[in-house]
C-alpha cells in the first residue's frame, strides 16, 4: 500500500527536503554554491557546488561525517530557526568571502570553515556556541555570537577576541531582535566592512520588554520558559548600532527612530534603515563609519504605513541608489530618484545588483511572481512563464527558480552567460496528487481566487461541501500560480470538498490601496473577502457548491480568520478549524500589530472591533481550536483565553492542545495526524 499523502507531506517537511535553495554564485560566474538535502526525506542539508563550465555538482559538506548532535543546538539557534521557519538541518545557512572561495557555517553550536575548491573542512575552537558566523569579505576573519558577546577569529592564527561583550543578562551584541527577525525579514544584526577591517554590529537590550512564561503542562517537573515578548502597545528591545573596528575601537552610530529595518556596507556607503514606531516614516541614512555621523539620504511617508521591502538599499557600480517605494499607486523600482518601473507593476523585492543591472520580482497579474532586470535603460522581463519565480545574478550567471501550475514541485536552472542553461535537480518526493486547480476571479471585487474539486468529481453531477480553505491576512498570500501551494487543499478535495482558497483586501501585488484597505481593522475586510469570494464562485459553479454546507480552516492569521466566520457569520459558515488563531490583537507583537490598529491604548476600540472575545456568546457552530502549547509566537494564551470565554457563555466547542509544539508543527506524526483530524471534525461537523 503506498504512503499516505498526509504521512508523505510531514515526512518531506511538505516537500521542501530536497529542493536546491540557499544559492550564492562566484563573482566570475564559474561556480555556485547551495543548499540541498540529499533525498526529498532526508532533513539533514548539505552543502554543495555546480561548476559551470563543467556542469559537474559536487558535494561539499555532508553533516553527517562532521559528527554533529542536531538535537544540541544553542537555544539562540532554535529561536532563529523559528524565526526563518526553517524545517530541516544541518547546514541550513552558510557565508562565503567576497571571491566565493571560503565558507563559514554553524552546525550544532560548533563553528565550522570549509575551503570550496577542496571540500577540506575543519572545525575551529570558540569561546562557546556560535551563532550567526559571517566571513569577513578578504576570507581573513570570521564573525560570531556566543552567549550574547560578539567575537571575531582569525582563520589562520585562530586569534579569538571579544569586540564586545554584554553588559547584562538582557544585552546582546551582533544578533537581530525578535520583532526584527520575526516581522521585518532581518535575520542578522552585524556587517562586515568592504575592507574587512570593521563591522557594523547591533547592540539590542531586552531589559524594557515583559517577560511571559511558556509552559509545558504535559511535563510538570520541567520549569517554565522565560520569554521577552514584545506584545502590542508595550515596550520593544532597545537596539543601538556601534562600529566595531580589529584595532578595537568603537564608534556609536545612533539613530532616533524605534525599528532598524535593515542596513548594508558596500564599497558606495555605510547605510541603515530606519523606522517610526507607527510605522508611517521610513529613513534611509549615510554614515560616516570614523565619526558615527549620519546623512539622510531619503525619507518615504505614509498616512497608513510604509512597507519595508528586503533587498534594499543597494548601489550600482556608477553609486546610483537601488530603493523600493510606492509612488503613484504602484510599488515601484527606483534608480536615483528616478522610477523605472510602472505604477502597475507592483515590485516586491530585489534580489541582486551585479555591477549596472538590477534583479527584482514584481507582479502585473497578483496570482503571478515574475523576475525582472533594470539593465540602466530598459526593463527586461527574465520569466516568460505563467508562476512565481526568483533567482540570483552575479558575474553575468544566473540563477532561475520557477514554479507553475503546469510542473511538480521547483524547478532550477543555472543561465550562464552565452545563454547555456544547467539544471540542477530537484530531489524532492512527488506528492502523487492529481492536481484540479483553476484560478481566477471571484465577487464584486474581482478576488484572485482558487478552485479546488475533486480530480474524481464530474462537474455539475452533485453539490459538493465547501471548504474555504484562506490564510487571508495582510502581507501574504495563497493563491498563487504554483502547484505546491495548493497540495494540501487538494487532499482535502479528494476527501469530498470543493475547496476554496481566495486573498482579500490586505493581501500583496493588487497595489497599496488594496493592500492598505484593512487599516484598523483586521476583522470586517478579511472576512467580507471570504463570503464575497464564497458567493462569486457559487455563481461560477452552480450545481457543485452547496452552501448549506461551508466550513473554513486556517492557521494564525487563518486561524484567527475561520473562528471569526463561524463566530460573526453563522449565516454563511457551518464549521470552523481554528489553528494558532490570533484571538485578541493585544497578545500579539508591536510591529505587526500596531502596522495596522495602532497602539492599543489610543486606539482601544479598533482592538476591540479586532478581538474574537466579544463575539464568544455568538457561537453556534461547531468550532476546533488547535494550539501547540511551545509556540512562541502566538503563545496558546490566545486559544486558551478564548476557550474561557466560549465556556463561560456556556457555548460548546473543542480544544486540541499539542504538547512541545511551535507555531510550525514540524514533528511528522502530529503533522501527520492533524490533517486526518481535521477532515473528521469537518465531516462529523457538515453531517458528512
Amino acid at each position: 500500500m503506498s504512503e499516505s499523502f498526509p504521512r508523505l507531506s510531514a515526512r518531506t517537511r511538505r516537500f521542501t527536503l530536497g529542493v536546491p535553495r540557499g544559492f550564492t554564485i562566484s563573482p566570475d560566474g564559474g561556480r555556485v554554491v547551495f543548499l540541498r538535502t540529499r533525498s526529498g526525506s532526508d532533513p539533514v542539508t548539505c552543502l554543495w557546488e555546480l561548476d559551470t563550465e563543467t556542469h559537474v555538482e559536487r558535494l561539499v559538506v555532508d553533516p553527517r561525517t562532521l559528527d554533529a548532535d542536531e538535537e544540541n543546538l544553542p537555544p539562540e539557534e532554535r529561536a532563529r530557526r523559528e524565526r526563518s521557519r526553517e524545517q530541516a538541518g544541518g547546514v541550513v545557512g552558510y557565508s562565503t568571502d567576497s571571491a566565493v572561495s571560503t565558507a563559514v557555517f554553524a552546525l550544532s553550536g560548533s563553528l565550522y570553515v570549509t575551503e570550496l575548491a577542496s571540500g577540506l573542512t575543519r572545525r575551529l575552537e570558540t569561546a562557546g556556541a556560535v551563532i550567526d558566523p559571517r566571513i569577513s569579505p578578504d576570507g581573513r576573519q570570521v564573525a560570531y555570537v556566543t552567549d550574547g558577546a560578539f567575537h571575531v577569529q582569525g582563520l589562520t592564527s585562530g586569534d579569538d577576541r571579544a569586540l564586545a561583550t554584554p553588559e547584562s543578562s538582557t544585552v546582546t551584541y551582533g544578533l537581530a531582535e525578535f520583532i526584527a527577525s520575526e516581522e521585518m525579514d532581518r535575520m542578522r544584526g552585524h556587517w562586515w566592512s568592504p575592507s574587512s577591517d570593521a563591522l557594523l554590529v547591533e547592540r539590542a537590550d531586552e531589559a524594557p520588554v515583559r517577560t511571559w512564561y511558556i509552559a509545558d503542562p504535559a511535563n510538570p517537573d520541567r520549569p517554565a520558559s522565560a520569554q521577552r515578548y514584545p506584545a502590542a502597545g508595550t515596550p520593544n528591545a532597545v537596539t543601538e548600532l556601534f562600529v566595531l573596528g580589529l584595532d578595537g575601537s568603537r564608534v556609536a552610530v545612533p539613530f532616533e527612530d524605534d525599528y532598524l529595518t535593515t542596513a548594508s556596507w558596500d564599497s558606495h556607503a555605510l547605510s541603515i534603515v530606519t523606522m517610526s514606531r507607527d510605522q508611517k516614516r521610513l529613513r534611509l541614512f549615510s554614515v560616516d563609519p570614523e565619526t558615527g555621523a549620519s546623512t539622510l539620504v531619503r525619507e518615504d511617508t505614509d498616512p497608513a504605513w510604509v512597507d519595508v521591502v528586503t533587498g534594499v538599499p543597494a548601489h550600482l557600480d556608477d553609486g546610483s541608489l537601488v530603493w523600493v517605494a510606492s509612488a503613484d499607486g504602484g510599488n515601484r523600482l527606483f534608480v536615483g530618484d528616478r522610477a523605472v518601473t510602472p505604477p502597475t507593476l507592483q515590485v516586491r523585492d530585489v534580489l541582486d545588483v551585479d555591477h549596472d543591472s538590477v534583479l527584482f520580482r514584481a507582479s502585473g497579474d497578483p496570482t503571478e511572481i515574475q523576475l525582472w532586470t533594470w539593465d540602466g535603460n530598459s526593463l527586461l522581463p527574465v520569466s516568460t512563464r505563467s508562476g512565481v519565480f526568483s533567482g540570483r545574478m552575479s558575474g553575468g550567471v544566473g540563477v532561475l527558480t520557477e514554479q507553475t501550475l503546469d510542473d511538480e514541485g521547483v524547478s532550477t536552472t543555472v543561465v550562464r552567460r552565452d545563454g547555456m542553461a544547467i539544471p540542477i535537480p530537484s530531489l524532492a518526493e512527488r506528492p502523487g496528487l492529481d492536481l484540479r486547480v483553476s484560478l481566477g476571479r471571484s465577487g464584486r471585487r474581482e478576488l484572485a481566487t482558487a478552485v479546488v474539486l475533486p480530480s474524481w468529481h464530474e462537474q455539475g453531477s452533485r453539490k459538493l461541501p465547501v471548504l474555504m480553505d484562506p490564510y487571508g491576512g495582510p502581507h501574504a498570500q495563497r493563491v498563487l500560480a504554483r502547484r505546491g501551494g495548493y497540495l494540501e487543499s487538494q487532499w482535502f478535495a479528494e476527501q469530498g470538498f470543493a475547496v476554496i482558497v481566495a486573498d482579500g483586501r490586505g493581501t500583496p501585488g493588487r497595489g497599496p490601496a488594496f493592500e492598505r484597505a484593512v487599516l484598523n481593522d483586521l476583522a470586517t475586510p478579511a472576512l467580507e473577502d471570504q463570503i464575497d469570494a464564497l458567493h462569486g464562485v457559487a455563481e461560477q459553479y452552480p450545481d457543485d457548491l452547496d452552501l448549506s454546507r461551508v466550513a473554513i480552516r486556517g492557521w494564525s492569521f487563518g486561524g484567527f480568520l475561520a473562528a471569526l466566520a463561524v463566530l460573526r457569520r453563522p449565516d454563511v459558515f457551518h464549521a470552523a478549524v481554528a489553528g494558532a488563531p490570533v484571538t485578541d490583537w493585544r497578545l500579539y507583537d508591536t510591529c505587526y500589530t500596531e502596522r495596522y490598529l495602532g497602539h492599543p491604548d489610543e486606539q482601544p476600540d479598533v482592538y476591540d472591533n479586532s478581538s474574537l472575545f466579544g463575539d464568544a456568546a455568538k457561537l453556534e457552530r461547531p468550532l476546533l481550536l488547535i494550539h501547540g502549547l511551545a509556540d512562541d509566537n502566538v503563545v496558546a494564551a490566545h486559544t486558551l483565553r478564548l476557550s474561557s470565554a466560549l465556556l463561560a457563555a456556556g457555548r460548546q466547542h473543542s480544544v486540541l492542545p499539542l504538547s512541545g509544539v511551535t507555531h510550525m508543527t514540524p514533528q511528522e506524526v502530529v503533522a501527520e495526524n492533524l490533517l486526518l483530524l481535521q477532515v473528521d471534525f469537518l465531516k462529523r461537523s457538515l453531517g458528512e
